[in-house]
């Protein structure tokens, strides 16, 4: 068809499909769905990011497995899909929130962040000898209006979510969360219900030096890592 074989759609970045397919970009999610489970939660005093760490071996340091990423003391991010990708996209969040710091003298909105990312997600889908970010990553902040979380996909896509889940088992975790996750739940609540579907669909048994949740309560805007002994205490089944 106009002299591109259909192996060209797979190829470059650059040329559609015959049916509109940028195979590429559908690659890049593909490996998205690959990479460990995280979730995003918020409620109405805060919001939380909660991130599986797959450590393959017994030789890693768990501690040096990094999945959840302090952009500003009230942005904070977590990824799924090439965390190398991710950390590029995370080194210019930090910047986009220092600049508007310095010029505006104020802290940058969840919001603003989350669209700069995705802007720059989205023009690595127009050029050739390039390609996509192969990750999706969820941007979790305190905003004006109170706790905000936002999913950037690798086709620069853009879209707001009360609770949120990316990588492996995303279709099972986010239908157990539209069932079992309220928006009216406190933020401790919202933290265990998340942690029970990853619990729910993880392929291995969940232990605290595999998990990182990051937590920031609206009333001081401030992300805070929780201690692994919270964690097991959260992942500890309830009596019966």
């Amino acid at each position: 068809m106009y002299g591109v074989t259909p192996q060209a759609y797979d190829r470059t970045i650059t040329v559609f499909s015959p049916d509109g397919r940028l195979f590429q970009v559908e690659y890049a999610k593909e490996a998205v769905k690959r990479g460990a489970t995280a979730i995003g939660v918020t409620s109405n005093e805060g919001v939380a990011l909660i991130a599986y760490k797959s450590a393959h071996s017994k030789l890693i340091v768990s501690e040096s497995l990094r999945k959840v990423f302090e952009v500003d003391n009230h942005i904070s991010v977590t990824a799924s899909g090439l965390i190398a990708d991710a950390r590029k996209l995370v080194e210019l969040a930090r910047t986009n929130a220092q600049r508007h710091r310095m010029t505006y003298n104020e802290p940058a909105s969840p919001e603003s962040i989350a669209r700069g990312v995705c802007d720059v997600m989205q023009l690595y889908t127009q050029y050739g000898g390039i390609r996509p970010f192969g990750v999706s990553l969820l941007i979790a902040g305190i905003g004006p209006d109170g706790p905000e979380l936002f999913e950037a996909e690798p086709s620069g896509a853009m879209t707001g979510y009360f609770a949120d889940s990316v990588g492996n088992a995303k279709k099972e975790v986010d239908e157990y969360l539209e069932s079992e996750f309220s928006k009216e739940m406190g933020l401790k609540e919202s933290i265990k219900t998340a942690l029970d579907a990853l619990k729910k669909f993880s392929e291995t048994k969940l232990v605290p030096a595999n998990l990182e949740v990051s937590y920031a309560y609206t009333k001081d805007e401030k992300f805070k890592l929780m201690e692994e002994k919270e964690i097991a205490g959260i992942l500890k089944p309830e009596k019966s």
